[in-house]
């Protein structure tokens, strides 16, 4: 692992600004790194406001969005609510859905097949809404590419408003609106809304123009805040605003779609990490696994007891794509290890009966074990389709690009990216991607990096410095959870591997006069050697809480040592 200690602001002005809030010194340094400079940028920040949220009618083409669907409402058309199959799609229509279920009887959901259709706005779809004698598309999340689908629709009597995030091309489709804060001629003052949190600008937009403000709809943030998380949006700005309110809303006042899921995890606080790896993953299983429509089922549902069904069902859908995730992992290492492929520059990997729904995840998982640019392939119709992950600071996108005259077609960004090839150019691409990486991959990039903020002393860690940094929260893009180094550290002899398989770490560290801490390090157990050689040593670690019989103590959770 490379250790990379953030640069650290001017030392006087990390003293000033500690005065000015009255903090710790790491505190006002924490803050100054995330340009955090003045009392009211500090209060902005620890104090989210519903004044931070921006006027929605700022936003390119707002203005003719709300016209439009307050056409429709008033004539009474069929609305056809359109989003794509992960969870900011599910969510973007589980949110458009329930507001305009307010409004009229004539709103419908679509999500389309990953399988059949594939990510986007399909023919198919359009096709669907033609024959149902749908009058108006609304997409969320999705659509701001897809120019020759929205002719389509257009020459079948079809408007469109599209809400998305992602960033257009040269062309934009013939819309009635086209909502995306990248557009370059859309001066909305955020840019980092996810898909979900496009529609809640639409939806505050038109509740707007009914009295009401953004507050009132204070109901749909949990949908927000889930999307947030799972699209893994930087957590800055009207993110932050829309992510501590909805998570007020999880933890307070869930939709009983939410309320089902959170009681099986049996947890009383949710943090914006738990919505990231307990709720988003059972949203996106049911696209994974069966059909996204499921998910829109649940986070729409007003009975609990019918949501406790939906939520049982898709905890199956979640316990299949756990099992499938698992098995193909195994059998991708034991292709690696077979083929003596682990000392590449690249993992490539297929077998023609992997679940298309979790290669993704696969590809992942591959990373954390050979941590290099990644590829899982699997058959999909008459060709082969991928899905690619990368390692840090490395483009992928660009690589396979490099690449794109074996490829059929590819789509994505730096670190994620989705292909198909023709079956016979699997061998030739493989090569091609080898020996493009190899070029281009720094070798600092080859081993996993930790970005360290602040070296600290164990005496700093007090209830009180813990209070302020959990109030740092929600992390995510942009705001990760503070990582900290302590240097001359001793184990006090009590050290030793835990868990079923003993790859754990768990110690009862201490350093010059202060009090003894308890650290867990999360496979970390063959670095028992660095703590039983009684020699100090320096580590790397977050600060969390621990709960044991009722007592709430401080821990460490260790990321890496070092002698």
């Amino acid at each position: 692992m490379r250790w990379t200690l953030k640069p650290k602001p001017d030392s006087q002005k990390i003293a000033d600004f500690s005065a000015e809030l009255g903090v710790d010194l790491a505190i006002s340094e924490l803050l100054l790194q995330r340009g955090i400079d003045t009392f009211q940028a500090a209060k902005t920040f620890f104090r989210p406001s519903w004044s931070d949220l921006h006027d929605p009618f700022l936003m390119k083409d707002m203005d003719a969005a709300v016209l439009r669907i307050e056409s429709a409402l008033k004539d009474n058309e069929q609305i056809l609510v359109y989003g794509d199959y992960d969870v900011d799609g599910t969510s973007s229509v589980a949110l458009m859905a329930s507001y305009l279920d307010t409004k009229s009887s004539q709103i419908s959901t679509y999500i389309p097949d990953r399988y059949d259709e594939g990510y986007g706005i399909s023919y198919k779809g359009i096709d669907y809404a033609s024959d149902n004698d749908f009058s108006l598309i609304i997409a969320l999340d999705c659509g701001v590419k897809a120019i020759d689908k929205v002719a389509y629709a257009k020459s079948k009597g079809i408007d469109f408003i599209i809400c998305d995030h992602h960033r257009p091309g040269k062309k934009l489709p013939p819309a009635v609106a086209i909502l995306d804060p990248k557009r370059s001629d859309c001066e909305y003052p955020f840019k980092e809304l996810c898909g979900c949190g496009v529609g809640f600008k639409l939806i505050q937009a038109l509740a707007s123009k009914d009295g009401q403000s953004a507050e009132s709809l204070v109901e749909y943030l949990d949908l927000v805040a889930t999307a947030i998380g799972a699209d893994i949006v930087p957590i800055v700005g009207e993110n932050r605003a829309l992510a501590y309110f909805g998570l007020q809303v999880i933890n307070s006042n869930p939709r009983p779609g939410f309320k089902a899921l959170i009681n099986q995890m049996k947890k009383e606080v949710l943090t914006i990490t738990d919505v990231v790896f307990n709720i988003a993953p059972r949203i996106n299983a049911a696209g994974r696994m069966k059909h996204g429509n499921y998910a829109v089922s649940l986070m729409k549902e007003t009975v609990l007891e019918n949501a406790e069904i939906a939520a049982s069902e898709i905890e199956d859908f979640n316990t299949n794509r756990r099992e499938a995730d698992k098995r193909i992992t195994q059998e991708a290492l034991q292709q690696i290890e077979t083929a003596n492929e682990t000392e590449k520059a690249t993992t490539v990997v297929y077998q023609e009966d992997w679940h298309k729904g979790v290669i993704g995840i696969v590809a992942s998982r591959l990373i954390e074990t050979y941590y290099r640019p990644t590829l899982v392939f699997t058959k999909s119709g008459d060709y082969l389709a991928a899905s690619a992950r990368s390692v840090s600071g490395f483009d992928v996108y660009n690589a396979l690009e490099n690449c794109s005259h074996l490829l059929e077609q590819f789509g994505g960004h730096m670190y994620a990216a989705g292909l198909t090839i023709k079956e016979e150019n699997y061998p030739a691409f493989k090569a091609a991607f080898e020996a493009e990486v190899l070029k281009t991959l720094p070798v600092h990039l080859k081993s996993p990096e930790i970005k360290i903020d602040s070296e600290i002393n164990f005496e700093s860690i007090t209830p009180k410095f813990f209070r302020i940094l959990k109030q740092f929260a929600p992390f995510g893009p942009q705001n990760l959870s503070p990582v900290f180094m302590t240097s001359e550290v001793y184990d006090t002899g009590y050290g030793k591997c835990v868990g079923e398989d003993q790859t754990h770490l768990r110690v009862t560290l201490t350093q010059k006069r202060a009090p003894k801490i308890v650290g867990i390090g999360f496979g970390l157990g063959d670095q028992l050697s660095i703590i039983t050689s009684k020699v100090p040593f320096k580590t790397v670690y977050s600060i969390d809480e621990n709960e044991w019989n009722g007592r709430v103590s401080l821990q460490l959770k260790l990321k890496d040592l070092k002698l």
